[in-house]
Parts: C-alpha cells; structure tokens; sequence
C-alpha cells in the first residue's frame, strides 16, 4: 500500500510541474489572475466534494464499494477528458501559437527596452 501511495505522490508532483509549465507558457498575463481563482475554486472544492460523495457512498454502500466506485469514477473521469481535450493530450510548447508569440515577446523585450530609454533621453 506504502509502494501505491508513493507512486500516486510521485506522479501527482510530475503532473504538478507539467500544470504549471503549461500555465505559464499558455495562460495570457491579462487572464492569469482570473484563471488563478478559479483554479484555486478547484482545488479548495474538489477534495471536499470527493470527501463527501466517499463518505455518503460508504455510509450508503460499505467502504469498499465507496473505494472501488471512487476510483472507478476518477480513472472514467480522466479518460472522457482525455477525449474530450485532445489538445491538451498533444500539448506541445514550441508549437502552441500563444507560447511561441510569448517567447517571441519575451525575446524582443530586452532590445526594445534601451531603444525606448534612448528614445527619452534625447
């Protein structure tokens, strides 16, 4: 059990940094806080309702039908997103149109920076 829980832990840190190297390179700077909310909607909810539907199905059900029902419910979950969001399934930064304009941004912003203080001083 010890050997599954750290997997899963392995695997969520990996997905974590994947999360946020997508959210920098996609996630326009105008939307980032607006985004940031309702991601932070998600993860202060999605526990708690997990928590509830577990506990209701174990009360309901038993604990081992709340446990396989659960997993069951997450691996169903993932596969109809994984479906539904082939894009993301496909993501690729030196691809994606908003990464490759961001890069280019970010690139032109040095050398335009001291032509612009240039500019001011004469």
């Amino acid at each position: 059990m010890l050997l599954f829980l750290t997997v899963g832990g392995a695997a969520d840190m990996v997905s974590g940094i994947f999360r946020g190297v997508m959210w920098n390179q996609t996630i326009p700077d105008e939307l980032r806080g607006r985004l940031a909310g309702i991601e932070l909607l998600s993860y202060s909810v999605g526990p708690q309702l997990g928590q509830t539907y577990v506990g209701g199905v174990a009360a309901w059900q038993g604990v081992r039908t709340s446990v396989w029902s659960g997993g069951l419910l997450c691996v169903g979950a993932v596969g109809l997103l994984a479906l539904c969001l082939p894009k993301l399934m496909t993501y690729d930064a030196r691809t994606n149109e908003h990464a490759v304009r961001l890069r280019e941004q970010r690139a032109a912003a040095p050398t335009a920076a001291p032509a612009q203080a240039q500019a001011q001083q004469t």
